[in-house]
């Protein structure tokens, strides 16, 4: 791996279900390239990946985040571009059960009051899952979190700073083909449409990433090969998952414990599939 310069450090901002803090701690050094020009991340979440990597500052490159998310998206654009206007609506809000779920019934117009709402209901809800009806209405319930610092006014400033000349964009992940290079690297993290090592689908993901997606994603990540551009992907260690993408990349099995919400109690081991090229 290229030689890096440790800056400041930055945590993610957000809690997110299947977040890749754990691949951050302990692995991702073993799949990173030797060198690669600039940095691609089409489905960001809480961009756990991201913020590691730009916790080590590489020189002359350039960072592309990417979510379908159209919410998502705004809460990083108005994090890097109007931090300030963010911070004081969530100094606003109170951390009450009450409070919690009249915010949650607001539908805002102005973007960075949508971006302090997202933020103050991801850190208060039940676990900081993300999930919406059918209607697209947040539908979480309270986390009872009452001590949780739901501002981290320090922290949204340390992000906004490291956001600053980042492309941030709201497309689906096919669309960020056109800003990728030769010698590029692209993280893949997508929903997982399938549940780990048993031949259940995930039901409530289907509906974000059906089994077509996969496909598709297949077929982008052909696109990567033939562009010359690293990849590694994360996904469920599953058998329809290795038939998937045999012979496209190399794939490594990672053992992990699963934790809900970022909670220390551990809710099972589970194996995962990294793929990627790197290596290759």
């Amino acid at each position: 791996m290229a030689k890096l310069v440790e800056s400041k450090c930055i945590a993610p901002f957000l809690r997110w279900t299947g977040s890749k803090r754990w691949f951050t701690k302990k692995y991702i050094e073993e799949f990173m390239p030797e060198r690669f020009h600039d940095y691609h991340e089409p489905f960001l979440g809480a961009g756990a990946v991201f913020f590691h990597l730009s916790n080590q500052l590489f020189e002359k490159k350039q960072y592309y985040l990417s979510d379908s998310n159209d919410d998502l998206i705004n809460v990083y654009t108005q994090i890097r571009d109007n931090p300030y206007s963010v911070i004081q609506e969530l100094k606003q809000f109170k951390n009450t059960e009450k409070d919690y779920y009249n915010i949650r019934s607001c539908n805002f117009e102005s973007p960075h009051l949508k971006a302090a709402r997202f933020i103050y209901l991801n850190r208060t809800s039940f676990n900081g899952i993300y999930r919406v009806n059918s209607s697209g209405l947040y539908n979480v319930p309270y986390g009872k979190r009452v001590k949780v610092d739901h501002v981290t006014e320090q922290l949204l400033l340390n992000v906004s700073d490291r956001l600053q000349n980042v492309h941030i964009s709201a497309h689906g992940f096919e669309e960020s083909i056109i800003n990728i290079k030769k010698g590029d690297l692209v993280f893949l993290d997508p929903p997982y449409t399938v549940a780990h090592e048993n031949n259940g689908f995930i039901e409530y993901n289907q509906q974000l990433f059906a089994w077509e997606d996969q496909e598709r994603l297949k077929n982008y990540i052909i696109r990567l090969n033939q562009i010359g551009a690293h990849f590694i992907l994360t996904n469920a260690s599953h058998w329809s998952i290795v038939n998937l993408y045999e012979e496209i990349g190399s794939m490594t099995k990672l053992s992990r414990s699963s934790q809900v919400g970022g909670r220390n109690k551990t809710r099972g081991m589970y194996n995962e599939l990294i793929i990627s090229n790197t290596k290759i």
